[in-house]
């Protein structure tokens, strides 16, 4: 049977498993908050440690802590970041309070780690996890602040990813220029277009919006670390204000920047709103490829069968040699969570009210899976999925020359009226109309090839 120690707080006392690092605020948490079945993202509680370590190096610099407590912390931290106490971070993800119980349970594992390493027991804490690990800090300055450091990271993952199918698509718009097709709008045939061109269409589409999501995530390096409960600063050393920036962007590894009102900081959560936004519309594109991926694919014999997707799946249990395009069927999906997922966050960055916004949980909780799940989908897309794409170069050439889409780009010669005429003629008799002008000798072949040829309106980057 397990053996505990009591711990208590202002609401009462509890019994803590005796080998938990965590303490009794975290258990009320994890009581309180059995919402979603999912712990805190690990690297959002690693990102609050390492506020922690930069908090605890200010406060010793600015003379308010000593330097045997802030050793003890430091060494703590590092313990945790290398991952030996990651069990101990116990609480779900979505929860009340703002991000209290995020904030404590980081605050009572790394006072007990430490207290252990000043030659205590757990409980005893010779290191406080709030009037040490959380000294000029509060819950609602540390939490926004570990949320943007963790978008920042999470992001950096997912640019490797964005890159890589960035350059797949501009490989294939190269491998692809010489086939011409039929380009369609409203799913009919419509004028000639180089199945390149749609590939470099598609890299232009996602690069943009990938620049966007940087330029959205880079807000993020201003935090109001040191606004404390609700921007005044109360509480905090005017020396620790001055400096803990510095000092938390040197143990990040980049440079982040105080809010200019912490105040204005602390309370609007329109950054997150801009970067789910920015996320939102990088899946949108994404899924409106994989949209055309499969249309393109179709059949493999009663569709449109202009290009190939690699084969990675049976497609079905009762239909035998049936294969689907799963790739983009799952890129689209996780777009439709990401859409749902920015509903979530947009509500919830609205629903703040006065000095504090409590619902910030929720949006870290939404935030963290949409970079993750995007992640995921972007790798996938390109190793399985873009990288293996192949033209059926002869069938596209086949459905481009028994279109009559083909007279839209002999307008310019014959006149619009004739050309409706050649549509019409063309259809009632099912002959293709390069087959009808050579038989009314209306244009020499290469002539008429020249004008069904898409003009390269830009060379590959």
């Amino acid at each position: 049977m397990d053996d505990y120690r009591k711990e208590c707080d202002s609401i009462g006392c509890l019994d803590v498993p005796e080998n938990a690092y965590y303490g009794v605020q975290t258990l009320r948490g994890r009581d309180n908050f059995n919402i979603t079945g999912n712990k805190a993202d690990i690297t959002f509680i690693h990102n609050i440690v390492k506020i922690k370590i930069a908090c605890a190096i200010t406060n010793y610099k600015a003379g308010i802590m000593a330097e045997d407590v802030k050793n003890a912390i430091v060494s703590s931290c590092y313990d945790i970041l290398a991952g030996k106490y990651d069990a101990e971070f116990i609480t779900d993800g979505v929860q009340g309070g703002a991000g209290t119980t995020f904030n404590m349970n980081v605050n009572e594992v790394i006072a007990n780690v430490a207290t252990e390493k000043l030659g205590g027991k757990k409980g005893e804490y010779l290191c406080n996890p709030n009037d040490h690990v959380n000294m000029s800090q509060s819950t609602n300055d540390v939490i926004p602040t570990a949320i943007k450091l963790t978008v920042i990271e999470l992001h950096n993952k997912l640019s490797v990813g964005i890159d890589s199918l960035l350059k797949t698509l501009l490989e294939k718009s190269e491998e692809f220029d010489s086939v011409i097709k039929m380009g369609r709008t409203q799913l009919e045939d419509a004028v000639p277009i180089r199945l390149g061109q749609e590939f470099k269409a598609y890299y232009h589409g996602i690069k943009r919006c990938a620049e966007n999501l940087k330029a959205a995530v880079e807000e993020m390096k201003v935090v109001n670390i040191g606004g404390t409960a609700i921007g005044t600063s109360i509480n905090a050393n005017k020396k620790y204000l001055n400096t803990i920036t510095e000092e938390l962007s040197e143990t990040v590894g980049y440079k982040v920047f105080k809010a200019e009102d912490l105040i204005d900081s602390t309370q609007n959560l329109d950054g997150f709103v801009k970067v789910s936004g920015a996320i939102k519309s990088l899946a949108i594109t994404l899924s409106k490829m994989c949209n055309d991926l499969r249309l393109m694919a179709s059949g493999p014999k009663t569709g449109f069968e202009e290009i190939i997707l690699p084969a990675k799946q049976n497609g079905s249990s009762i239909m035998p040699g049936k294969v689907n395009p799963v790739i983009p069927e799952v890129v689209s999906q996780v777009a439709f969570l990401i859409v749902g997922n920015d509903v979530t966050v947009t509500m919830a960055a609205e629903a703040g009210q006065l000095e504090l916004n409590a619902f910030e949980p929720v949006i870290s909780y939404k935030l963290f899976e949409s970079l993750k799940c995007l992640d995921g989908a972007v790798k996938t897309l390109n190793d399985n999925c873009v990288s293996g794409i192949s033209a059926n170069t002869e069938h596209c050439s086949e459905l481009l020359y028994q279109s009559v889409g083909v007279v839209t780009a002999l307008s310019p010669i014959l006149g619009y009226k004739k050309c409706a005429e050649l549509a019409k003629e063309a259809l009632s008799r099912n002959i293709s109309i390069k087959d009808l002008v050579l038989e009314y000798n209306l244009l020499e072949k290469d002539v008429l090839t020249e004008l069904l040829n898409p003009i390269k309106l830009t060379e590959p980057q």
